[in-house]
């Protein structure tokens, strides 16, 4: 641990140095004397949901948009715009982890005597967020230290300690790739396992760089195989994409292009888009789409992205697309119940996370209530929003508008604190309820994202169901513990068991990981119209693993139609013409010149149609007089050879053999490229086919 008291002089006084230092005390048990005063930056968010329990697990989620991106000088400390917007599909993840620990806490049998808490956090989709919360979920988000505290956890605990001090030996998130990636990174050296519930990069599957990542969703490389099957089922050989520009979607895509490399299946264009940047990313993309003669358009973004493409194709009136949508936005509510997209969106085939039922989770949605749940910032915020109120406030406390639009200690200029100041929500009356309210929030039909959720809270629970009851936990190291109490397991031990363990559900479901992964499941979806103008989901397949399972006869088209789009950079060539490749340009776009003289063009598919009826006709006769009269073991011969001719799937021109006999009948039987017609061999002229 040399390294130690060089990091100690060498990283400046801030909130991810002290909670850093804070992690390495309390993981690995130093103890180190630091010789400065220290305070933390700024400050995490002052919004989350936390139980107090014997143990407590970490959740990170997406609760809010990005803010918008500030440029920074590097001479002053980092500011960012406040997050605004609460995401309810977000908002109902959470729920799904609260209602999995209260179900286990309830079991008799799964962790017996021991009450699991927890602890939510919002990331605001930023790398940079997610990491300062992660650390102060491990750290036990200590905000200050003296020139003589230590770094070992006894120095931050303080009396009455509730939940959000309490550090974390697990978390539940992040909810991308990227976020996923770099949390890995900074808690992989002290053993934190991460079960991510959205992270679905190819990269994470790699448990030499990522030991301790988990996750409970598919690895896109299931994702992009189907994508590629479907788009050589439909013959759809020049393809668009428009892609997030962070791992998400740049390793999705790559994975596409190998998945359909040598089969025929072009890319006409990659374009990138950048949440910071999404207006003019979306402006130029639109415009890419509507200058390609690409019809059908791959995109792997969020779904938040994918509104602003849609809208800028809106305004275009770019309607004649048919676009394939990755699992983060093909089950969208906001893009469906979007009647300004409907026409752009219309007919999008997309892979969804699978669809799946927690018994119980919808009436447990409507009966929250803020008063049952005081410790809960976000349901209070929700609340507000959906009532115009402010719950549990008297008829004297006026709430301001800026607690439900600023969800970080961040600053905020004078006149913009002032104006929100002036508005406030009335006090609420006690008699409001969601039982009755039909949102994405209480809409608990189609339940993705929310059942990984729920799937990594019993991995979790299972893991340490195995620890608590094994007799002898650290046998590793010749000593004994007695398994009685959560307080003694360490994220190391939770690693190595989740690595192993065997989860099953109420349901009955059982999975295991594999490495990081889960066996892949996906639901197919289709975008359908409805009377009222938006548009429907409906289901159409599934993938299990690498296998695509389709009802083509249930997919309504962009055009309305079941007829489906064609979407190619040349039309096939017909008879009489053969191919010549562009220069430089790929290998989907050609061109058809005729055939020079004395040399033909085969139809793929159909001579060798005809040949095989004959062959089989043939056969079925072969005992007849007329069959053996024409030397039928010779016909077999022939008609096998024509059939082997007729097998190239590429339009090519073919020059003739022709065979002579002795009463100048001529049989053409075409063969690979070579020469100019010539006569058939004279030394064979005796096995000729005879006419009769």
């Amino acid at each position: 641990m040399s390294w130690f008291p060089w990091l100690l002089t060498r990283w400046p006084s801030s909130a991810l140095y002290l909670l850093l230092i804070n992690v390495v005390g309390r993981q690995t048990g130093l103890e180190v004397i630091q010789a400065i005063q220290c305070t933390q930056w700024g400050a995490t968010s002052s919004k989350s949901n936390f139980q107090d329990g014997d143990m407590i697990i970490g959740g990170l989620f997406n609760l809010y948009y990005t803010p918008s991106a500030v440029e920074q000088g590097f001479t002053k400390l980092p500011h960012y715009k406040p997050c605004t917007g609460l995401d309810l599909m977000s908002l109902k993840n959470t729920y799904a982890m609260v209602f999995a620990l209260e179900e286990i806490n309830r079991n008799s049998t799964l962790l017996p005597g021991v009450k699991l808490g927890y602890r939510i956090l919002d990331s605001c989709f930023n790398s940079l967020w997610a990491l300062q919360a992660a650390l102060s979920l491990i750290g036990g988000d200590a905000h200050s230290c003296n020139s003589t505290a230590s770094t070992s956890s006894a120095a931050y605990e303080q009396p009455g300690e509730k939940a959000g001090g309490q550090s974390v030996p697990l978390l539940i998130g992040a909810a991308s790739s990227t976020t996923t990636l770099i949390l890995s990174r900074i808690l992989g050296p002290f053993s934190v396992p991460l079960i991510s519930y959205l992270a679905s990069c190819p990269c994470l599957s790699d448990r030499y760089k990522f030991p301790n990542v988990f996750r409970t969703i598919p690895s896109d490389v299931y994702q992009a195989r189907a994508m590629a099957q479907l788009a050589i089922r439909f013959r759809w050989t020049w393809i668009g994409a428009v892609v997030i520009n962070n791992d998400y979607g740049n390793l999705a895509v790559q994975t596409f292009q190998r998945e359909t490399q040598g089969k025929g299946v072009c890319l006409e264009f990659i374009e990138t888009v950048g949440r910071e940047t999404i207006v003019s990313d979306a402006r130029r993309a639109a415009l890419k789409i509507q200058a390609s003669t690409a019809k059908v358009i791959l995109i792997f973004c969020w779904y938040t992205d994918v509104k602003k493409v849609f809208l800028e194709l809106a305004k275009i009136n770019v309607t004649n697309r048919q676009f394939l949508a990755s699992e983060a936005w093909s089950t969208s509510d906001e893009l469906l119940n979007d009647l300004a997209i409907s026409k752009v969106a219309s007919g999008v085939l997309g892979v969804a996370i699978r669809s799946s039922k927690i018994p119980g989770f919808e009436n447990y949605l409507r009966s929250l209530h803020p008063t049952r749940r005081p410790e809960d910032d976000f349901l209070r915020e929700f609340w507000g929003m959906e009532f115009g109120c402010s719950p549990g406030a008297t008829q004297s406390q006026a709430v301001p508008l800026s607690s439900y639009l600023s969800p970080l200690h961040v600053s905020i200029s004078s006149p913009t604190k002032r104006s929100l100041q002036k508005a406030s929500l009335p006090p609420c009356s006690g008699k409001e309820s969601l039982e009755e309210v039909q949102n994405h929030f209480t809409d608990t039909s189609q339940l993705r994202v929310a059942y990984n959720v729920y799937l990594a809270v019993y991995a979790t629970a299972h893991a340490l169901h195995s620890l608590l009851s094994c007799p002898n936990r650290d046998s590793s190291s010749g000593r004994t513990s007695s398994c009685s109490s959560s307080k003694q397991i360490k994220p190391f031990e939770l690693l190595q068991t989740l690595n192993k363990v065997n989860v099953t559900t109420p349901q009955g479901e059982r999975f295991f990981f594999q490495g990081a992964d889960i066996p892949a499941k996906y639901d197919l979806v289709n975008w359908q119209n409805t009377h009222e103008g938006s548009l429907k989901l409906v289901l159409i397949g599934r993938v299990d693993g690498f296998d695509l399972h389709l009802n083509e006869s249930a997919i309504e088209w962009n055009t309305g139609s079941n007829q489906v789009p064609v979407s190619v950079c040349s039309e096939s060539c017909p008879p009489g013409t053969r191919k010549a490749n562009r220069k430089g340009k790929p290998p989907c776009c050609f061109d058809c010149i005729p055939c020079a003289e004395g040399e033909i063009s085969n139809q793929t598919g159909s001579l060798l149609s005809v040949t095989t009826a004959v062959f089989v006709l043939f056969l079925y006769y072969h005992q007849t007089p007329v069959v053996r009269a024409n030397n039928s073991e010779l016909s077999f011969l022939l008609l096998l050879s024509l059939k082997l001719c007729f097998l190239p799937t590429e339009r090519k021109c073919l020059p003739l053999y022709i065979y002579t006999d002795y009463n100048l009948c001529y049989v053409a039987v075409p063969q690979p490229p070579c020469a100019s017609a010539r006569s058939w061999p004279e030394k064979n002229t005796k096995k000729h086919l005879m006419a009769r």
